[in-house]
């Protein structure tokens, strides 16, 4: 997959977030939105 453009839209994609429950890119459609990566620190394996 080819990185987006500065400035582009981003792909659709979902993640869980930190209590594990999906939340997609478009639940956002319409608000500025800050994607925050933070690899886990305690894995929960």
């Amino acid at each position: 997959m080819a990185l987006p453009d500065i400035g582009g839209q981003a792909p659709a994609f979902t993640l869980p977030n930190q209590d594990g429950q999906d939340v997609a890119l478009g639940d956002f459609a319409g608000k500025n939105v800050l994607i925050w990566f933070f690899p886990r620190a305690f894995g929960n394996n």
